[in-house]
């Protein structure tokens, strides 16, 4: 992930006693604010949000008023100057604050080519082959899971995508102990999986192209790129590029979250003379809490709320699709990264370090099926019926809690182990 800068300290005149006394009210709040998002930028506090959210989604859809949830989900801002068509809140959300989402998963991606695992062959064939893996074996196993059903093979991908907010905070809390390299392996895993995610949803989720909005759109990232190898640091410049670049690939029947990515991509992480931070730091810095603490939570808060009562779970596990994305996340997702791992090290292709075990690999693997985010926004982009999304988002809630929880027995018997061994 973006490397956070180390803070400077700067020299400022003394303040009066009358200048504190006039200011100190507001220093709290200042402090408190610097706070609040420094905490934010830690994955496990934007996973326990997250986890927040969708159980208060979850709690109200399933009460007396859930009738307002789908309101609120259905309400439609779509003002007719725009242009993009029908926009309901839950749209909303998917589109343009997941953009936000993807353009961190960007820079992730960017800092791990530039400085990270990805830099050198060697060193990036376990994950990106673990995470290869980890996206074909759950689709292989919810297309024969599904087979038959019409309109199954639509939703192929949706076991595909983990969940990297989730998925680190379930490894923080329950691994607190775990090697650097672990964590790196996870960190890499789920960014190679969100390339690919992202990939997928540009190259099979589109179902119509609007040329001249996409040759825009490409214009104006390309033209962000070339800001950004000069050196440009002025964000006056880059905020309205970024947001009509988004504009334009949302007009362009592209999904927008295509934009966020293609731009983290393109922030630079170039080291100043004056070692100033970067602009990717900057990015991060500014806009990390922003993702975890607004656009992450508010996702899942609009898209978790599905009914629970014992006919629609009944519904889940009769339905094929269902079963085929809880099968896909749960076992697909372990066989894949797991086997993935296995042959990329038993091939000569990679080497599994000296601070890893086979079975904190597999813990890792087991937690690659916590699908929430991005399994949500391909699922909703695959099924446009109610009632199948329905199922299919309770599938995917199902299949996170299995995952997290075969995880989580996992790693609390390797702390044992490490525990004994020291």
């Amino acid at each position: 992930m973006p490397r956070q800068s180390a803070p400077r300290h700067s020299t400022s005149r003394r303040s009066t006693p009358s200048r504190v006394a006039a200011s100190w009210p507001f220093r709290p709040t200042v402090r408190y604010s610097r706070q609040v998002a420094k905490a934010l930028r830690m994955e496990t506090v934007g996973g326990v949000i997250m986890l927040f959210a969708a159980v208060a989604a979850l709690v109200w859809a399933n009460t007396p008023w859930g009738e307002s949830y789908t309101d609120l989900q259905q309400y439609e801002i779509s003002p007719g100057w725009l242009h993009i068509g029908h926009m309901d809140v839950q749209h909303w959300a998917s589109s343009a604050l997941l953009a936000v989402f993807f353009f961190i998963a960007g820079l992730e991606l960017r800092e791990e080519l530039t400085h990270g695992e990805l830099r050198h062959a060697r060193d990036a064939a376990l994950p990106v082959i673990a995470a290869t893996a980890g996206v074909v074996v759950p689709a292989v196993i919810f297309l024969a899971v599904s087979a038959g059903e019409p309109g199954a093979a639509k939703g192929w991908a949706v076991p595909t995508a983990t969940d990297i907010a989730f998925a680190l905070a379930v490894l923080a809390v329950t691994f607190s102990s775990c090697p650097a390299p672990l964590r790196a392996f996870l960190l890499t895993l789920a960014v190679v999986d969100d390339l690919i995610a992202i990939t997928i949803i540009a190259l099979f989720y589109t179902d119509s192209l609007e040329w001249i909005p996409l040759a825009l759109a490409v214009l104006l990232i390309a033209a962000y790129g070339v800001s950004q190898s000069r050196g440009v640091r002025s964000p006056w410049v880059y905020v309205p590029l970024a947001v009509v670049a988004w504009y334009c690939v949302q007009r362009s029947g592209v999904h927008a979250t295509v934009a966020g990515v293609a731009l983290g991509m393109l922030t630079s992480p170039k080291e100043t003379p004056d070692e100033r931070p970067t602009n990717a730091e900057r990015a991060d810095h500014a806009l990390r809490p922003f993702s975890a603490g607004v656009c992450v939570p508010l996702f899942a808060f609009l898209s978790a709320g599905v009914t629970l009562s014992a006919s629609s779970l009944g519904a889940v596990f009769t339905d094929r699709v269902a079963l085929g994305v809880i099968a896909g996340l749960v076992i697909g997702k372990f066989v894949g990264v797991l086997g993935g791992a296995w042959a990329a090290v038993r091939l000569g292709l990679a080497t599994l370090g000296g601070d890893l075990h086979w079975r904190e690999i597999a813990g890792v693997a087991m937690l690659a099926g916590v699908g929430f985010t991005v399994s949500l926004l391909i699922g909703g982009l695959a099924y446009t019926d109610p009632s199948q999304f329905e199922r299919v988002t309770t599938a995917v809630l199902i299949a996170s809690v299995l995952a997290s929880a075969a995880a989580t027995v996992v790693f609390r018997r390797r702390v044992r182990q490490r525990a004994r061994l020291d």
